[in-house]
């Protein structure tokens, strides 16, 4: 079966990057879009950035200038990397996989936690 595996959270100072990775895996199909959502303690999941195989790529506000999102078709993977992060961007973030055929996947998250 499919399996969403996330890499690369951690413990970042104010001001610092982090780049976090997500690959599918078990599928047949590759993945149509790829996107990272992020939770903090008391809020619901938001979209943080979403890319399509096409390279078409959105970002929430909040991130907008400071993430960027990539991703490698080949290998289903996507990336995200994060600089000049902020505590607000505390959270955990999840990795969401879109198959086109066969529906969507999430991992099971990661945590970024950044210090004042």
């Amino acid at each position: 079966q499919v399996q969403v595996v996330e890499s690369g959270g951690g413990l970042v100072q104010a001001g610092g990057s982090l780049r976090l990775s997500c690959t599918a895996s078990g599928s047949i199909f590759s993945t149509k879009a790829m996107g990272w959502y992020r939770q903090a303690p008391g809020k619901q999941r938001e979209v943080v950035a979403t890319i399509t195989s096409g390279g078409n790529t959105n970002y929430a506000d909040s991130v907008k200038g400071r993430f960027t999102i990539s991703r490698d078709n080949a290998k289903n993977t996507v990336y995200l990397q994060m600089n000049s992060l902020k505590p607000e961007d505390t959270a955990v973030y999840y990795c969401k996989a879109y198959f086109a055929f066969a529906g969507e996947y999430w991992g099971q998250g990661t945590q970024v936690t950044v210090s004042s």
